[in-house]
């Protein structure tokens, strides 16, 4: 399907891997200008590289930490210098631990919220007022299904996604009547390094093996699966375009329909 996107300028945050990256490589096999940022310059500038080969279309990396205003700022100047406007804004940047209350520090939540709740603030910040000025623009904010879904393990992560999403439903009634669209995606545990990681985690906190930990998070999905980061990003592609030209305010799960009981034990 033509998502009618030729020639669009998307930026991306948190797409040197993972889902960032999957979205930058749909999007620029749509026909899209693509500008990617990420903190790690060396991984960034070979992931930009590596897209534009496999895609054609020149992919703009930009480093940058969402966790300082100054590198937001600067990106997306940088953007708009480049290429006049930005009409497409996905956030993927940010990360937080897992753990139960009792075993999280006081810096693991301000990083968490630092990182994955205001870093998607100063992104909206820099680029919808830019979007208010042409009269029109798309954004979708790559939440997570815990905001949705509470559990005890991700206190941290539920709670900054929730934050966004509460975030979202605000600017989207702000912004919605200025002819700009905005919505979250929410996924459950996607196959990505991010997801690894926090299966090892969780094993740990949980004392079992690291394959029970995948054996439990699979088995909380009735698909028997987890999600593969091109099935998140052909879902922000779809919502990014005028083919969803009046889905609006809306927080959209891609679990699977995941069940997060079953992977307490």
């Amino acid at each position: 399907m033509d998502l009618g996107l030729e020639g669009s300028v998307a930026f991306i945050t948190g797409a040197s891997k993972g889902i960032g990256r999957e979205c930058a490589r749909v999007l620029a096999e749509e026909g899209c200008n693509v500008v990617i940022t990420a903190r790690g310059r060396e991984l960034l500038e070979q992931t930009a590289q590596e897209l534009s080969d496999a895609t054609g279309q020149k992919i703009m990396p930009i480093a940058g930490d969402m966790s300082k205003p100054e590198d937001v700022e600067s990106a997306v100047e940088e953007t708009i210098n480049s290429f006049g406007k930005i009409d497409i804004l996905i956030t993927c940047a940010g990360s937080s631990p897992g753990g139960l209350l009792e075993d999280l520090t006081e810096d693991q939540w301000f990083s968490s919220l630092n990182l994955k709740f205001m870093g998607y603030v100063r992104a909206c910040r820099a680029v919808l007022p830019r979007m208010r000025e042409q009269g029109s623009g798309s954004v979708v904010l790559v939440v997570g299904n815990d905001g949705l879904k509470p559990t005890p393990w991700e206190t941290t992560a539920g709670v900054a996604n929730a934050a966004d999403i509460n975030f979202a439903s605000a600017m989207a009634d702000q912004y919605g009547k200025l002819g700009v669209r905005i919505n979250t995606v929410n996924p459950g545990p996607v196959n990505t390094d991010r997801w690894e990681g926090l299966e090892e985690a969780f094993a740990r906190d949980k004392g079992v093996s690291r394959e029970r930990a995948h054996e439990l998070a699979v088995g909380s999905i009735p698909f028997g699966r987890i999600c593969e980061p091109e099935e998140v990003a052909d879902l922000v592609a779809f919502l990014a375009s005028p083919k969803a030209g009046f889905v609006h305010g809306a927080h959209i799960p891609i679990d699977g329909g995941q069940r997060k009981a079953l992977m307490d034990i």
